[in-house]
């Protein structure tokens, strides 16, 4: 079974876009795991001080935490690294992460204008 990581703005896209987390992830990936790292669930901690309606609660429930790399201290960082490492795409709509994650061998999953998503490897 593939695992995706969850990158704050990811989430924070799939939720603005009213999109079925497990209808529209199993047209992409089947049925994955999610995995958020700590440093992720603090950004998104801190983003639900300032919005409504991230539906955090359902994260916690599908989702799996994991502890943040040793010796890494930025979150895009992270998760360039488990997503080369471990071969799992990251949900993120921040462009520059893309980028990064495409030049480093990683992949993404990305919530498109039309209301879908979309998995690209490298």
């Amino acid at each position: 079974m593939v695992s995706v990581l969850i990158d704050a703005c990811g989430w924070a896209a799939l939720i603005d876009a009213g999109l079925n987390l497990d209808v529209s992830m199993r047209d992409v990936l089947g049925k994955p795991d999610y995995i958020v790292l700590d440093k992720v669930q603090e950004e998104l901690d801190s983003l639900a001080q300032q919005r409504r309606g991230l539906l955090l609660p359902l994260l916690a429930k599908r989702g799996k935490r994991m502890e943040n790399p040793e010796g890494i201290r930025h979150t895009d960082l992270m998760l360039i690294e488990l997503s080369r490492k471990n071969r799992w795409p990251v949900l993120t709509v921040d462009r520059r992460l893309k980028e990064r994650l495409i030049e480093n061998g990683g992949s993404y999953i990305e919530v498109t204008s039309r209301r879908i998503l979309r998995h690209v490897e490298n």
